[in-house]
């Protein structure tokens, strides 16, 4: 049975490429190969029954090429106060089997390293947000600096047809580690904060 669901909050992204994300135009990874994340932080949603507000939720993904090539190894992490049901719940919507931007892209990571339940830290300050989960996943993100004279810039993105979300700041991953079955870490490259807002089930 396909339930009725939707969700909105915030989401976080961050990944290997330079300021801005080539990725976000339809253009490949600035090194040939995207290693990357998004984390969503749930502030209001349901999947049919279950309510999710307030629970945090993490995709890492390292693909050998650009996303829409595929062979990606994938990770997922969930917050650790989720219950079974909304354990459940995040599983479905992450699986791709309900629509939203996963059932678009889950068939990207065929090798997926398991579900691991972890402590979420979530400092949601925009593009000065700070998100922890665990003691194996860190990310801190920060304004892009002129290079010529170190002021702030503060680049914007709207992107009406984005799957994982429609506007973005746009900024910096001051820290972006990530130590579990998948590791990496991109400290200095390029990194997000937007708003999220799906909904379920998808056309037949």
């Amino acid at each position: 049975m396909t339930h009725n669901w939707k969700i909105n909050g915030t989401i976080f992204i961050a990944c290997n490429c330079d300021y801005g994300c080539p990725c976000n135009f339809n253009a490949l990874p600035s090194r040939g190969k995207c290693e990357g994340q998004w984390t969503w932080h749930v502030t209001s949603g349901t999947y049919g029954d279950v309510t999710l507000d307030g629970l945090n939720f993490s995709l890492f993904v390292k693909w050998p090429g650009a996303i829409h090539h595929g062979n990606g190894e994938a990770l997922i992490f969930i917050d650790e106060r989720a219950d079974q049901q909304q354990r459940d719940a995040i599983t479905t919507l992450v699986d791709g089997k309900v629509g939203g931007p996963w059932g678009i892209l889950a068939w990207t990571w065929p090798t997926i390293h398991g579900t691991k339940f972890v402590p979420y830290i979530v400092r949601d300050e925009g593009i000065h947000s700070r998100l922890e989960a665990g003691s194996c996943f860190e990310l801190e993100l920060d304004t892009i600096k002129n290079p010529v004279n170190g002021t702030e810039v503060h680049p914007a993105v709207l992107l009406p047809e984005g799957l994982v979300t429609k506007r973005a700041d746009l900024g910096a991953s001051k820290v972006f580690r990530l130590e579990d079955a998948i590791s990496y870490d991109h400290s200095g490259k390029y990194a997000a904060v937007g708003e999220f807002d799906y909904s379920g089930p998808p056309a037949k």
